[in-house]
C-alpha cells in the first residue's frame, strides 16, 4: 500500500519530525481502511419457506393468536387423531407473527411439546414442528431464540439424515441461532456442530451445502471465533472444501459459492492461520475465480455476479495486505486479474459503487510494492479506467488517488506516463473540493508526480494550479504539502521565468 513506502518526495532537508508526521498519517490511514475491510459484520438470519403452500388469506387476516389459541393448538397437535398435522400447522402460520412468538415460550412446557413432536416418527409431523422451530429461530426477540435451545442437539442429529429438505431447514435453523448469544454457539461448538458441517459439506445436495456455508458465515463472524472457532474449522478440513466451493458451477450453485466466499473472507479476517489457507492455494483460487467472473460479465450481464464478486475482492484484498510472513509466500503474476478489475470497475461503477471500492484495494494493494505490476497497469492501458473514476464519490477517488500514488512512487517514467494520461486536468479540480481529505490526499500525489518530472510542474502552472494551492497555505492540516509544492512551483518560475497570474 502507498503508505508502507517513506514520503520520499520530501527533501532531504526537511525536518525528521515532518517525515514522520506523514509516515504516521499515511500508517493511520491504511489501519483504517484495513479495519473497515475486516470488521464489517453480515451476519443476518435467513427465513426459509421456499416449498411450504400459500398462506391462507384468513388466517393472515385474523392476525395472532391468543395464548387460548396456542394452548389448544399444542394440545391438538398432541393428540393421536388426523387433525393433529392440522393443527401444528395452524400453529406454524401462528408463529410468523412476533406477539405469538413471545406468546409461544410464555406457554408453559411449550418448547417441550414441540422438541417431542420434532423426534415423532410421523415424517410429516418431524418436519412441520421442524419448520415451528425455524419460524421461532428468526425472531429478532433474544428470549425466543433462548427458548428454542433445548432443541439444538435433535437439530444437530437430524443432519445426518435422509431427508434434503429436513436437513437444510435445520441447519438455517442453528444458523440464525448461532449469531444470537454466546452461550449458544458455546452450546453448539459442545454437541459437536463444526463436525456435522465437516459431513453435510460433502452432500450432493447443493441447497444442503449452501446453508452449510450460511452457517459456517454466521459461526465464523463471532467475536470469540479466532480464539474458539476458526481452529476446529481448521481442524475438521473444511477449508479445503470451501476453497472447492468456491469455484463450483456457478449456474447451479452461485449462492453456495457466495455464502463459501463470505466464510473464506471471515477466516482471513480471523488472521488464525492465513499461511496455511495460502499453501491450500486460496490465492490462485480467488485469482481464478475473479478472472472468471469477469469473462462471465463480459459475455452477458449475469445477475447476481457482484454478491460474489465482492467478498472474493475483499478476501483477496486482505490477504495481499497481510505482514511479510504471509505476504512473502504471494505472488500474483497473472495480468489477467488487473484486466478483470478493470471490467468490474466499468461494470458496477453506476449500480454498485461498492464493487469499485473493492477492485480499487486489490490494485492499491497489488501496486504498493511490486513494479512489475505497476508495469503491467500501464502496458495493459489500465490507467485512463483509473483516471475516470477521480469524480466519483469521495470513498471511490481516494482509493483510486492511493493507486495513483503507488504508481508515481515508483519514479520517473510512471510519472511520465501519467503526465501523458493528462492526469493533472483531473487533480487540479479535487484541489477545489470541500473535503480536506480529499485535497490532502491530491496535495499527496501531486507531491510525487513534481518530484519525479519536472514537465508536471510546468504543466501545473499553466493550467492555474497555484490558484488552487494558495487557498490552502494557511491550512494547518495541509501546510507540509503545500509548503513543499509551493516551493518547487517557485524554483520553477525562476528557472524557465514563468509569471502566471497571481491571487
Amino acid at each position: 500500500m502507498w503508505s508502507r513506502a517513506a514520503a520520499r518526495w520530501q527533501k532531504a532537508a526537511d525536518p525528521p519530525s515532518r517525515l514522520e508526521e506523514l509516515r504516521a498519517i499515511r500508517r493511520e490511514r491504511e489501519r483504517a481502511l484495513r479495519k473497515a475491510r475486516r470488521e464489517q459484520q453480515l451476519s443476518s438470519k435467513r427465513l426459509v419457506r421456499h416449498s411450504l403452500e400459500e398462506p391462507d388469506p384468513e388466517e393472515l387476516a385474523a392476525g395472532c393468536l391468543t395464548q387460548e389459541q396456542v394452548v389448544l393448538l399444542l394440545t391438538g397437535a398432541q393428540r393421536g387423531t388426523a387433525d393433529r398435522l392440522k393443527s401444528l400447522s395452524r400453529l406454524r402460520r401462528g408463529l410468523q407473527h412476533r406477539e405469538v412468538q413471545q406468546t409461544f415460550v410464555r406457554v408453559e412446557g411449550s418448547m417441550r411439546v414441540l422438541v417431542g413432536l420434532l423426534t415423532s416418527s410421523l415424517a410429516e409431523m418431524q418436519m412441520e414442528a421442524a419448520r415451528c422451530l425455524h419460524e421461532l429461530s428468526h425472531s429478532d426477540s433474544p428470549a425466543v431464540c433462548k427458548a428454542c435451545s433445548p432443541a439444538t442437539p435433535y437439530l444437530l442429529t437430524y443432519l445426518s439424515g435422509h431427508s434434503a429438505e429436513l436437513t437444510e431447514l435445520c441447519l438455517y435453523t442453528l444458523g440464525n441461532l448461532a449469531v444470537e448469544s454466546e452461550g449458544l454457539r458455546r452450546q453448539l461448538l459442545l454437541q459437536g456442530i463444526v463436525p456435522a458441517l465437516a459431513s453435510c459439506i460433502q452432500s450432493p445436495h447443493v441447497l444442503v451445502v449452501e446453508a452449510v456455508g450460511y452457517v459456517l458465515s454466521q459461526l465464523l463472524q463471532a467475536k470469540e471465533a479466532p480464539e474458539k472457532i476458526v481452529p476446529l474449522v481448521f481442524e475438521s478440513g473444511l477449508a479445503q472444501h470451501m476453497l472447492r466451493l468456491v469455484r463450483g458451477d456457478l449456474q447451479q450453485g452461485l449462492g453456495t459459492a457466495v455464502e463459501f466466499a463470505w466464510s473464506l473472507h471471515y477466516l482471513v479476517c480471523s488472521q488464525v492461520n492465513n499461511a496455511l489457507l495460502v499453501s491450500l492455494g486460496i490465492v490462485s483460487t480467488l485469482v481464478l475465480l475473479l478472472i472468471d467472473l469477469a469473462s462471465l460479465l463480459s459475455q452477458s450481464a449475469a445477475e447476481g455476479l457482484e454478491l460474489l464478486i465482492s467478498p472474493a475482492l475483499r478476501c483477496l484484498g486482505n490477504l495481499l495486505a497481510e505482514d511479510e510472513e504471509v505476504g512473502s509466500r504471494i505472488r500474483i503474476q497473472d495480468g489477467r486479474l488487473l484486466v478483470a478489475l478493470i471490467v468490474f470497475v466499468q461494470q458496477f461503477s453506476q449500480q454498485q459503487p461498492f464493487v469499485v471500492q473493492e477492485c480499487l484495494w486489490v490494485l492499491n494493494n497489488l501496486t504498493a510494492d511490486d513494479p512489475a505490476l505497476c508495469s503491467a497497469v500501464l502496458y495493459l492501458k489500465l490507467l485512463p479506467a483509473c483516471l475516470q473514476l477521480l469524480p466519483c464519490s469521495k470513498a471511490v477517488h481516494l482509493m483510486a488517488l492511493m493507486v495513483l500514488g503507488n504508481l508515481a512512487e515508483k519514479g520517473p517514467a510512471y510519472c511520465l506516463q501519467l503526465r501523458e494520461q493528462l492526469v493533472l486536468p483531473v487533480l487540479i479540480p479535487l484541489l477545489h473540493s470541500p473535503d480536506l481529505e480529499v485535497v490532502q490526499q491530491t496535495l499527496e500525489l501531486l507531491c510525487l508526480l513534481f518530484r519525479n518530472c519536472s514537465h508536471i510542474v510546468g504543466d501545473f502552472l499553466n493550467q492555474e494550479g497555484l490558484l488552487a494551492l494558495e487557498r490552502y497555505k494557511d491550512t494547518p492540516e495541509l501546510q507540509p504539502q503545500v509548503q513543499a509544492l509551493l516551493q518547487t512551483c517557485r524554483s520553477n518560475q525562476q528557472e524557465n521565468r514563468i509569471t502566471p497570474a497571481m491571487p
